[in-house]
C-alpha cells in the first residue's frame, strides 16, 4: 500500500538550505507530498510556472543527494495541475507540463539553459552525459582552502573511495572521495544511464569542476560534480642517484601502534626509486615477513629480513635496542629461535633477548647497533670509556639523520644540534678504528613525510605528550639521505649512504620466511591405509564390484589425494573422528570437506555428495540420478528395491569435488571439523599424544586495528586539536590507520601439525596469545593463513551442534543418526506451526524454528516465511542463501518477488553455479573457472559472459552471478541442514527434550527465576528489554531470545520447576515429564563454577545449615543469598545448631 504524507512548510527552508537563488525564497510552497514506499517527495509551488526546467532539475538533484530517504523530486504548480485535471490523456498531461515550463528571459550575459526535459523531474542523459566530460581548463584550487560554498570550484586530487548506487528512480548516484595531498572531500553527480558512467576508480587522478555546497544531512560542504576530466598523476618524488642507497631499519604496521607503513607500500616504492633491497625491522617481531616477501617478489626486490629487538645483560636490566638480520637460512631459523625465546621466556613489557641467548644463537644472523637507544649510540653520548668494547659486538653501526635524534638537543649531554653531529662523527670514526661498516639508516616509521601525522594520531591516542613533535622518520631517497649527511665530506657520506649499505646488502641470501609447498606430517601407513579404508566403506555400502560412477569418482579422488600428498591430512582427521565418536560425540563438517566423497568414505564427514540416488541396504542395487532431476536424494520418494523388495535409503546431495581441492586436486585441502564444544579440550590434548606435544601448536592470529578502533584514535586527534575535519578526510586517515598490530591472538579451533623430522622454528616463531604466559596455550607467531599451504592445520572447532546432538541421545536413548531426513511432521516446522500445535499469536511468529540452529534467527525464520520451504534441497539452499553475501538480498529475492524465475533455480550455493553450467553443456573446467570467480565476488568476464549465452544461460542468472560478493558451499550448507534438521525432530516429536538440550546450552543466559515466575512477568522483561532499543546489549539480546522460546515451551504445555538444590543438575536442564528442572547455574547470581562447587559438595551429605553449605561449597553470601531468595533454601536454619534434646 502507497502510504502519502502531507507536509505544509510554514518557509521555504527546506529549499534555501540548498541554493540561495532568489527565485528560492519567492516561491511559495503550498505543500510537500512524501511517499515512503516510492521514496520520493512531490513539492507544490502556488501560482503559475518560474524559472527554468534546468533550474528545477539542478535543485532536484541537490536535494536527493542530501537526502538519502529519496530518490526522486518533483516540483509542481498550482495553476499547471488545475490544467492538467481538465483533461485525463497522458499525453496531454506531459505536453501540459512541458508547455507550462516557459523560463524567464534570457539575460545574454549568463550561458543559455539547454531544456532538455522529460516532465518528471529527470533531465535527459544527453544534455547532462555530455556535459560531464567536457574539459577543464581552469587551475585547481587546494582542497585544504574550500571552507564555504562557492560556485565554479575546481580542484584536482587522486579518487581514494568510489561508490555508486541505483536510485529507486533509476538515476545512477556516484560518490566519490578525492585527496590532493592537502585535505579530502566528497564529490557527487546523477547518471541516467549506467553506459555514460565515466572510467572511475580508486586510485585514479581527476580534475573536478562543480559547486561546493553544503549537505544538510551529512551536515558539511561536498562538491556537486558538472564536469570531471581523467589526469595524469602528479610525478612522485624520484631518487635520480647513479647508485642508490639501500634501508636498513624500517617498521611496518607490525611495529605494535607504532609503524604506519603498509609493507607492499615500501616495497613498492624501493623498487620504483631503484633500490634493490629493503630491511624490515619491526619492534621486536616479525609478523611482517610472510606480506614482505610477496611484495618483494611481486616486485623485484630483496627483502633483508630482521628484527629491532630489545637486548639485556641480565632480567634487570634496561634494554638496548639492537638490529637483527637473517643472513641465511641457518640464520632465518636463529632469529626464529630469538624471537620466540624473546616473548615465551624473557617477555616483560616487551620481548627481550639476553645478550648470552643471543650468543648462543647468533650464526647466521647480522647484528647492527640501532638507533639512539642502541648501547653503541648511548655510549658514544655519554662519552663511556668502554665505548670500543661495546662496538666490537656489533657487525655493522648505524648513523641517523640529526632530526632523527633532534629531541635529545637542551639534555645533559646535548647542547646544540652541533653535538649530534659530533656524536655521528665519533661512530664513523670507531667504525673506521675497528673496521665495522657504518651505515646510514632512516629508522623509517612513515613512507614519506606528509604521513607523519599517521604515526602523530597513533602515539596521541595513547598519551604520548610529545605526539605532534614528530621526527622525521621517513622513507629517504639516496639524494635525501645525502643531504642530511652535508657535513661530512662527500666521499665519508657517500661511503655510509651508498657503498657500505650496498655491501652488505650483497651479504644476504634470498630467503624464503615460510618454507613453499605442503610439509604434512610423516604417518608411513596413511596413504595405503586411507586408500584401503575408503574402498572397504564403499562396497559396503554399494557392493562389490562398485557401480561405475561411484568407482570413477572415489579413484578420481584418491589419485588426487594420494598423489598431491594430502593422505596424511585425511588419515589424521579420521582419527580424530573416529576418538570423538568412540567417545560418544558426533562430529559436524564444517566447509566444504562434505565435497570429498573420499572423506564420507573414511568416516570424517557424513555428507555424501554423489547425485542423488537410491541405494539397497540389502542387495546393494542402486539408481543414480545425474541430470539435476531432483535436488537431495533426500527429497526422493519412498520406494523398495525392485530386486529384493527391502526398502530402500536415499542419499547424495551432488557435490563436485573440485570445490574442496581445485579443479585439478592440488589445492590444500581445508578440514574444518566441528567437535563438542565440551569435548573440544579433550580432541585438541589428543592431537598432541598423536603428533608430540612439540610439533602441535595453536594457530595464531595477529589483532590489528578494526576499522572502528581507528575511529577512535583520529576523532581523539581531532578533539585534543581542536579541528574539525570532513568524512572524506576522516575515512582516508582511518583506513590508513587500520591494520596497524594491536594484539595477537590465537584461533578457536585451528592447530598446526609439523612434521617429525622439523621444528616449528624452520617455519615460524612461537609466543603465547597476548604474551599471556597464564594462558597455557602456545600459537604460532605468524597469521595461520600464511601457514596454510606449508603445514597442515587441523581446524577441531568446539560447536552447540554436537553437545546438542548428545544431550539428544543421553535424554532420549535414540541415535540421531537413525532419524529419518524426510519426517513430514517435521518439515512442517520450517513453513509454519501446524506440527507445534501452537498459533502465531501465542508465540509471536508464523514459522515454527524458534531455537533450531542456524534457522531459529529473525532474518532466516523472515526468509523460511517467503520461501515456505518443501524439501530437503529447499533447506539447504536456505542455508547457502543466508550464509551468502548478495545472494538472497538484493538478489535472489528480488528475482522470486519479481517471478522472474522461483526459488528452485535461484543460486544459493557456490557448486550451484558449476552442477547448473555442466549441466546447460559447459565443460566442467570453464564451468569451475567461473563458479570460482562469481563465489569470490570477482563477477564475470567479457569471455565468461559469451560462453554462457552460447549455451543459453539466461541473463537473469548473470546478471545474478555479477550482484555476488561471497558465496557458502554446499556441503556446509548440507551439514547445517541435516543438523538442524535432526534439533527439529526433537522440538516436534519429543518437545521436553529439546527444550533442555537448548536451555542447557544457553544457561548463560537463562533467568531460573523469570522461567518459574509465569507468562505475564516473562513478557514483562521482553517488554522492558525491547523498550531499552538500540541500547540493549548483546546480552539482553541473548536473553529475549531465550525468553521468546520460553514462552513457546509454556504454549506448549512445558511448564519450569522450581530448582531443587539437591536434583537439579548444575547446568543442564532435567525433563521430567512435561516439566523442567532448571539447574542451579541457571539462577541469576550464581555462575557454573559456584554451581558446580554446590554439585561436589551434596555429594558429600545433606546441608545442615546456610553457614554449612557456604562453607562445604566455598561459595559466596550472593550466592547463598540467590537461592534463598529463588526458595531452594526453604527450613534451612541460618547456622548449625546443637540441639540439647
Amino acid at each position: 500500500m502507497n502510504r502519502v504524507f502531507i507536509i505544509q512548510p510554514e518557509n521555504n527552508d527546506i529549499l534555501t538550505q540548498v541554493s540561495t537563488d532568489p527565485l528560492v525564497s519567492s516561491v511559495e510552497i503550498l505543500q510537500v507530498q512524501v511517499e515512503p514506499e516510492h521514496r520520493r517527495w512531490k513539492v507544490l509551488f502556488a501560482g503559475k510556472p518560474r524559472g527554468t526546467a534546468s533550474f528545477w532539475q539542478q535543485l532536484a538533484d541537490q536535494l536527493t543527494s542530501r537526502i538519502p530517504e529519496i530518490d526522486q523530486v518533483i516540483f509542481q504548480w498550482e495553476e499547471q495541475l488545475e490544467e492538467i485535471e481538465s483533461d485525463d490523456s497522458d499525453q496531454n498531461y506531459m505536453e501540459n507540463i512541458l508547455k507550462n515550463f516557459k523560463g524567464p528571459e534570457v539575460n545574454n550575459t549568463k550561458p543559455a539553459v539547454n531544456n532538455s526535459y522529460n516532465g518528471n523531474g529527470n533531465r535527459r542523459s544527453r544534455s547532462r552525459n555530455s556535459n560531464l566530460l567536457r574539459p577543464i581548463s581552469e587551475e585547481p584550487m587546494l582542497i585544504r582552502n574550500i571552507f564555504e560554498e562557492e560556485q565554479g570550484v575546481t580542484i584536482a586530487g587522486e579518487i581514494i573511495d568510489y561508490q555508486q548506487r541505483t536510485t529507486r528512480s533509476g538515476k545512477i548516484l556516484v560518490t566519490f572521495d578525492i585527496y590532493d595531498r592537502t585535505d579530502s572531500i566528497t564529490c557527487k553527480f546523477f547518471l541516467d544511464d549506467e553506459k555514460d558512467l565515466p572510467d572511475l576508480a580508486v586510485g585514479k587522478w581527476v580534475k573536478v569542476k562543480g559547486n561546493v555546497e553544503f549537505q544538510a544531512f551529512d551536515g558539511e560542504l561536498s562538491l556537486m560534480v558538472q564536469r570531471i576530466n581523467e589526469i595524469e598523476a602528479p610525478p612522485g618524488v624520484q631518487d635520480l642517484a647513479a647508485v642508490k642507497r639501500v634501508e636498513f631499519h624500517l617498521h611496518t604496521k607490525m611495529s605494535g601502534l607504532d609503524g604506519t607503513i603498509d609493507v607492499e607500500d615500501v616495497v613498492k616504492q624501493a623498487a620504483e626509486w631503484g633500490h634493490k633491497a629493503v630491511a624490515v625491522t619491526d619492534h621486536g617481531v616479525v609478523q611482517a615477513f610472510p606480506a614482505a616477501y610477496y611484495a618483494g617478489q611481486k616486485y623485484g626486490v630483496k627483502i633483508i629480513f630482521g628484527l629491532e629487538g630489545y637486548l639485556i645483560e641480565s632480567e634487570d636490566d634496561y634494554p638496548y635496542h639492537i638490529v637483527l638480520l637473517a643472513k641465511n637460512k641457518v640464520g632465518l631459523k636463529n632469529l626464529y629461535k630469538l624471537v620466540s625465546f624473546s616473548h615465551l621466556d624473557y617477555f616483560y613489557r616487551r620481548p627481550r633477548i639476553p645478550r648470552d641467548v643471543l650468543a648462543k644463537h647468533r650464526e647466521g644472523i647480522i647484528v647492527g647497533s640501532a638507533c639512539e637507544a642502541g648501547e653503541v649510540y648511548q655510549a658514544a653520548l655519554k662519552n663511556a670509556p668502554n665505548l670500543a668494547e661495546i662496538a666490537k659486538f656489533y657487525d655493522y653501526l648505524e648513523v641517523q639523520p640529526l632530526g632523527n635524534n633532534e629531541f635529545l638537543i637542551g639534555t645533559e649531554y646535548v647542547k646544540t644540534a652541533e653535538c649530534l653531529k659530533n656524536i655521528n662523527r665519533k661512530i664513523i670514526a670507531l667504525g673506521k678504528d675497528l673496521n665495522i661498516p657504518v651505515i646510514a639508516t632512516g629508522d623509517v616509521h612513515f613512507l614519506r613525510p606528509e604521513d607523519s601525522l599517521y604515526r602523530t594520531i597513533l602515539l596521541m591516542g595513547q598519551g604520548f605528550e610529545d605526539a605532534e613533535r614528530q621526527a622525521p622518520l621517513y622513507f629517504r631517497t639516496t639524494e635525501e639521505m645525502l643531504e642530511e649527511f652535508n657535513y661530512l665530506e662527500p666521499d665519508l657520506a657517500e661511503e655510509i649512504v651508498i657503498t657500505n649499505p650496498n655491501k652488505l646488502a650483497d651479504e644476504f641470501e634470498d630467503l624464503t620466511p615460510i618454507p613453499q609447498g605442503l610439509h604434512p606430517p610423516i604417518i608411513p601407513e596413511a596413504e595405503e591405509s586411507l586408500k584401503a579404508l575408503c574402498y572397504k566403506t564403499a562396497k559396503e555400502l554399494y557392493g562389490d564390484p562398485l557401480p561405475e560412477l561411484v568407482e570413477k569418482r572415489l579413484n578420481r579422488e584418491l589419485e588426487a589425494i594420494i598423489g598431491n600428498g594430502f593422505a596424511a591430512l585425511y588419515w589424521t582427521a579420521h582419527q580424530l573422528v573416529k576418538k570423538s565418536l568412540e567417545d560418544g560425540y558426533l562430529v559436524g563438517s564444517r566447509g566444504s570437506v562434505g565435497s570429498s566423497f573420499a572423506a564420507t568414505m573414511s568416516g570424517i564427514t557424513e555428507v555424501n555428495p554423489l547425485p542423488p540416488h537410491y541405494l539397497c541396504p540389502s542387495c546393494k542395487w542402486s539408481e543414480f540420478f545425474t541430470a539435476g532431476e531432483v535436488g537431495s536424494g533426500v527429497d526422493l520418494p519412498a520406494k523398495k528395491c525392485p530386486k529384493c523388495d527391502t526398502e530402500l535409503n536415499k542419499d547424495g546431495f551432488d557435490i563436485p569435488f573440485e570445490v574442496f581441492m581445485g579443479f585439478y586436486g592440488d589445492k590444500v585441502p581445508d578440514i574444518d571439523l566441528n567437535f563438542s564444544g565440551e569435548y573440544q579440550a579433550t580432541i585438541q590434548k589428543y592431537t598432541e599424544e598423536l603428533f608430540g606435544e612439540d610439533h602441535v601448536f595453536r594457530a595464531g592470529t595477529v589483532g590489528t586495528l578494526a576499522n572502528k578502533t581507528a575511529y577512535g584514535f583520529v576523532k581523539k586527534y581531532l578533539e585534543e586539536v581542536n579541528q574539525t575535519k570532513r568524512t572524506a578526510e576522516i575515512n582516508r586517515l582511518v583506513n590508513k590507520l587500520t591494520g596497524i598490530r594491536r594484539t595477537t591472538g590465537q584461533h578457536p579451533g585451528g592447530m598446526i601439525v609439523v612434521p617429525k623430522d622439523m621444528e616449528i622454528y624452520d617455519f615460524t616463531p612461537i609466543q603465547y596469545p597476548a604474551n599471556d604466559s597464564k594462558s597455557g596455550v602456545i600459537t604460532t607467531h605468524f597469521e595461520f593463513s600464511y601457514i596454510h599451504d606449508s603445514l597442515v592445520k587441523l581446524d577441531n572447532l568446539g560447536h552447540d551442534g554436537p553437545t546438542m546432538a548428545r544431550i539428544f541421545e543421553d535424554l532420549s536413548g535414540i541415535s540421531v543418526t537413525d532419524i529419518p531426513l524426510d519426517d513430514p511432521e517435521t518439515m512442517k516446522i520450517f513453513s509454519g506451526l501446524s506440527s507445534l500445535n501452537v498459533t502465531e499469536e501465542q508465540i509471536g511468529t508464523p514459522i515454527g524454528t524458534l531455537g533450531i540452529p542456524e534457522f531459529g534467527t529473525g532474518f532466516t525464520r523472515q526468509m523460511l516465511e517467503e520461501i515456505r520451504p518443501k524439501t530437503f534441497a529447499d533447506l539447504v539452499a536456505i542455508m547457502g542463501l543466508s550464509h551468502g553475501t548478495d545472494v538472497w538480498l538484493n538478489n535472489a529475492q528480488e528475482l522470486i518477488k519479481n517471478n522472474v524465475t522461483d526459488f528452485a533455480n535461484v543460486i544459493a550455493c557456490r557448486d550451484d553455479i558449476m552442477v547448473y553450467l555442466i549441466h546447460k553443456g559447459l565443460d566442467s573446467g570453464a564451468a569451475f573457472n567461473i563458479m570460482e570467480q562469481v563465489r569470490k565476488g570477482r563477477g564475470l568476464s567479457e569471455e565468461d559472459v559469451a560462453l554462457m549465452k552460447k549455451h543459453n544461460v539466461p541473463d537473469w542468472y548473470i546478471d545474478s552471478c555479477f550482484k555476488i560478493k561471497y558465496m557458502f558451499p554446499k556441503a556446509h550448507a548440507v551439514a547445517y541442514a541435516i543438523t538442524a534438521f535432526r534439533a527439529a525432530y526433537f522440538k516436534v516429536h519429543y518437545p521436553a527434550i529439546f527444550y533442555a538440550a537448548y536451555f542447557s546450552l544457553k544457561v548463560d543466559d537463562c533467568n531460573a527465576n523469570l522461567m518459574v515466575a509465569g507468562e505475564d512477568t516473562i513478557r514483562e522483561e521482553m517488554a522492558k528489554i525491547l523498550a531499552k532499543g538500540n541500547e540493549a546489549t548483546a546480552k539482553d539480546k541473548n536473553v529475549y531470545t531465550n525468553l521468546e522460546i520460553v514462552i513457546e515451551a509454556l504454549a506448549r504445555g512445558i511448564t519450569f520447576l522450581p530448582i531443587d538444590l539437591y536434583k537439579s543438575h548444575q547446568t543442564r536442564f532435567i525433563p521430567i515429564g512435561n516439566q523442567l528442572l532448571p539447574p542451579i547455574a541457571s539462577l541469576e547470581g550464581v555462575g557454573i563454577n559456584a554451581a558446580e562447587a554446590i554439585v561436589n559438595a551434596r555429594e558429600e551429605g545433606e546441608f545442615l545449615s546456610k553457614e554449612d553449605l557456604r562453607q562445604r561449597a566455598k561459595v559466596t553470601r550472593t550466592v547463598i543469598e540467590a537461592l534463598d531468595e529463588h526458595g531452594c533454601l526453604a527450613g534451612m536454619p541460618e547456622t548449625n545448631q546443637l540441639s540439647l534434646f
